[in-house]
């Protein structure tokens, strides 16, 4: 048996429903976003999980509330899997940001490490917390099933360092209340025992 890693988005928020940038705001779930959340529970409830960890903020941690009642597991939160900081972008949509600058806009969806939004952390700052954050989970979780709520974009962020990949693009129309499954991630140059 290897680890089997499930990487959740957090359900709807108010901003995801208005195209917002959320970041590091603290937003609820919407009650679009309960629902997801409730039928992503009841899709996630025969699965056999080991462990629940989430990031911090209100939406992810109620996603992780949700899920961990059907699962049978509290959830153990990481303080180091906050969302990307996204400066002073947080709160626009994501259509007010193109519209004033289309090209930044359109290198930070290509090619997020070369952008980093005024006043916010760059891409590699957030890679590297995810990075030294996971090292130990997937260390003690070796071969067990586990689950990890986190929002976008830092969940895309994850993605890729969980499939060893060097492409990173961002999304402007994040997705909500899904799963990406990982079986026996090793992110490269990461041996799992240092």
């Amino acid at each position: 048996m290897s680890l089997r890693l499930a990487l959740i988005r957090p359900g709807a928020t108010s901003y995801d429903e208005q195209n917002r940038v959320q970041g590091i705001l603290d937003v609820p779930l919407s009650p679009r976003g309960r629902e997801e959340c409730s039928r992503l529970a009841a899709d996630l409830a025969d699965i056999d999980f080991d462990a629940l960890y989430c990031g911090v903020g209100t939406s992810v941690e109620e996603t992780a509330e949700i899920l961990g009642r059907a699962l049978a597991l509290r959830p153990r939160k990481l303080e180091e899997l906050h969302n990307l900081d996204q400066g002073l972008w947080q709160g626009l949509q994501y259509e007010e940001i193109r519209k004033r600058n289309l090209r930044l806009f359109r290198q930070w969806l290509e090619d997020p490490r070369t952008i980093c939004p005024p006043q916010g952390e760059t891409v590699e700052q957030a890679h590297q917390r995810i990075r030294d954050a996971l090292r130990p989970l997937l260390r003690r979780h070796r071969n067990q099933t586990i689950a990890l709520v986190i929002p976008e974009p830092l969940a895309q962020i994850a993605a890729a360092l969980l499939r060893g990949s060097a492409e990173l693009r961002l999304d402007d129309q994040p997705r909500t209340a899904c799963v990406e499954w990982f079986d026996d991630p090793h992110p490269p140059g990461w041996n799992g025992k240092s």
